[in-house]
């Protein structure tokens, strides 16, 4: 009977890692992350002031539409298509890819890295911005705490 209540209490130490193993990879499967802006933004069809948002995927099976809350995820912003894009180099950080625009207008967000993830998303702007934005210097963020768009 001994041996019976080990294997039991074992048991039941294993099958609570594992659950909390899967509980801890919930958060990963939508890419949740919250980004501080402290200048204001352009995504594409809307500019975000300064402040901090939540970026997340919009369904967990397709990774090509993200949707933009504002930080406490209550009010949503934008949902936005996007098209699969790569990096080479892989940190712990998320990584924005920004578009220096000219003549005042805020830097436009191109590409976002979930956190140690070398796929990323790169927002689909109309062809006329994104013929624009291809000539604007880009810039690349590691997002540790707070984004900085302005450079």
């Amino acid at each position: 009977m001994r041996i019976n209540k080990v294997a039991l209490l074992i048991g039941v130490i294993i099958a609570s890692v594992l659950f909390w193993e899967v509980a801890a990879h919930a958060a990963e499967a939508d890419q949740s992350t919250k980004l501080t802006f402290s200048e204001a933004i352009e995504i594409p069809g809307h500019v975000l002031p300064a402040g901090t948002y939540l970026f997340k995927l919009a369904d967990e099976n397709d990774l090509n539409v993200v949707r933009i809350f504002n930080a406490e995820g209550t009010h949503l912003y934008a949902t936005l298509r996007t098209i699969p894009t790569e990096r080479t180099d892989r940190n712990g950080d998320a990584v924005l890819v920004m578009a220096k625009q000219g003549d005042g207008s805020p830097d436009a967000l191109k590409k976002w890295f979930y956190s140690g993830n070398t796929d990323g998303h790169e927002f689909v702007y109309s062809n006329p911005e994104e013929q624009q934005l291809a000539q604007d210097r880009q810039y690349t963020i590691i997002a540790n705490d707070t984004a900085q768009a302005g450079d």
